[in-house]
Order: C-alpha cells, then sequence, then structure tokens
C-alpha cells in the first residue's frame, strides 16, 4: 500500500447517514465522526471539532479530497521544500483588461479536464460537499448544500453555516484570478482560464473575511492566520502553479519556502 493511500484510510471520514421525512422537510444527511452532534442552523464560529478529515496536501495532489491538514514531520517538510523549490518565478504582469468574466461564469458545472465537473453540481456545492461537515440539502436536491459546520483551514475555528448567510464561507482561489491573470493567464485559451477557476485543486471553502482580507495577494503579502497550515498552505499554491505552469513572484517563493523552513 502506497503512502498516499495508507494516510487517506487512516485520515478518512466515518459517515452516518440520517434519512428523515418530516412532511415538506429536506431530507438531511449528517457527516461526521460520532458524537460531533446535530446539524447546525445558524452561522457562528467555535473551537475546531477534531474529526480528523483533513488531508495534506501532499496527499492530495489533485484536490477531491477534504480540507487541509498541517503538515509537520521533517520529512514531510523536506518533501514540501523540494516542491516549492520547483515553481517558477517571474515579476507580476499589468492588471490591464483582468475580469472575472475572463474565467467563465462563476462555478460553472462545465470546466473542461478538472475533477467534479459535470456531474450535474456547481463547483460551489460540489467544494461545500466537500469539505463540509453534518451537511444539510434543499429539498428535493443532492446538490445545493443548506447548512454544514466547516472546520476552517485559515482561521483553524469551526463555522457553521447556513445558505441564508452566505458570506460566512467563501470559497478561496488559493491562486488568485487576477493574479494568475498578472502571471501570464491574460495569454491562455478559454478554455485553461475556465480549469484553474474551477478546479478544486486551486479551490477552499474558508472563512468569508479572511478570504477578503487575502484579496489577489501572494504569499508575502497574506498568510492564513493559522499558522500550522502556513506550510501546507504554501505546498497547494506551489501544486498549482506547477500543473499549471504558472509562476509566482520572487518574493512570493521566498515566503512560501519560509513557511516550510526552506
Amino acid at each position: 500500500m502506497d503512502r498516499r493511500i495508507s494516510r487517506s484510510l487512516a485520515g478518512a471520514a466515518v459517515l452516518t447517514v440520517l434519512l428523515g421525512v418530516a412532511g415538506c422537510k429536506d431530507t438531511t444527511i449528517a457527516v461526521g465522526t460520532p458524537g460531533t452532534g446535530a446539524a447546525a442552523t445558524t452561522a457562528g464560529s467555535g473551537p475546531v471539532v477534531g474529526n480528523g478529515r483533513a488531508v495534506s496536501p501532499l496527499d492530495n495532489p489533485d484536490g477531491t479530497k477534504p480540507g487541509l491538514a498541517a503538515i509537520t514531520s521533517a520529512a514531510d517538510r523536506a518533501e514540501a521544500v523540494a516542491l516549492v523549490k520547483k515553481v517558477a518565478t517571474k515579476g507580476r504582469g499589468p492588471k490591464t483588461g483582468y475580469s472575472r468574466a475572463q474565467f467563465g461564469s462563476a462555478w460553472m458545472d462545465s470546466a473542461p479536464d478538472v475533477p467534479f465537473a459535470h456531474n450535474g453540481c456547481d463547483t460551489r456545492n460540489d467544494l461545500l460537499k466537500r469539505d463540509g461537515l453534518r451537511l444539510t440539502y434543499r429539498a428535493g436536491s443532492k446538490c445545493v448544500v443548506m447548512s454544514m459546520t466547516l472546520d476552517d483551514p485559515y482561521t483553524g475555528k469551526a463555522i457553521r453555516w447556513t445558505k441564508a448567510k452566505a458570506t460566512t464561507v467563501q470559497i478561496d482561489h488559493v491562486m488568485p484570478l487576477s493574479y494568475d491573470w498578472q502571471m501570464g493567464a491574460a495569454h491562455w485559451t478559454k478554455d485553461k482560464r475556465e480549469e484553474i477557476a474551477n478546479d478544486p485543486l486551486n479551490l477552499i471553502p474558508v472563512d468569508g473575511p479572511s478570504n477578503g482580507a487575502k484579496s489577489d495577494s501572494g504569499a508575502a503579502s497574506w498568510l492564513p492566520p493559522n499558522k500550522q497550515i502556513r506550510c501546507s498552505y504554501a505546498v497547494r499554491i506551489a501544486q498549482v502553479s506547477l500543473k499549471y505552469d504558472l509562476p509566482v513572484t520572487t518574493a512570493d517563493k521566498q515566503a512560501m519556502l519560509a513557511q516550510c523552513g526552506g
């Protein structure tokens, strides 16, 4: 059994499915470890629930597994440094011509060649399902998430989220789209821009205010408040950079290396 599979099995979630029908109420699917409580119904935050679902980016090279677990061992940090060192660098280009529309409509299900695409569910809900705990869905839907609990990697808190307060949780583009534009995506095909905008490797549901504070910053200008996952965050940037042959600035690469002790 290889390293990635054994780690994935060790950190896999225990799934409990509770099906109940009461009049026209939504069917609730509860996902999490035993004893984590009922589905959340109000927005808020508290201590992180220790559910063990988050996966190290070193063991999640396609972004299909949940969360962003900390990289702690000396061997893994050395592997992280080696990966970040492969990232190319260049200066930021102009932002001229950038708009969100250049990367396709938001959360489209038709982006080519990325996991979860063409499954009948938009990208945002795919990511909420990937990372959320104790999910509830809109009545008659297996796609539209109405409430959940998110163990937010950026702040280290558990966020109790409802669709009524949707911005409490936002989907972060780890390599922001305007950053991508300035680093070379302005010259890409439309398909490639749609891919990076909807690729789960580049997307993490996180605390909304933290995502707003990040804006289009690289690692030299912004890092997650939760210091424990900063090396993992740097690795995820490197994974996206290498997959799309998209450089970062020299300052950003130096900041990425520093998070993993390189």
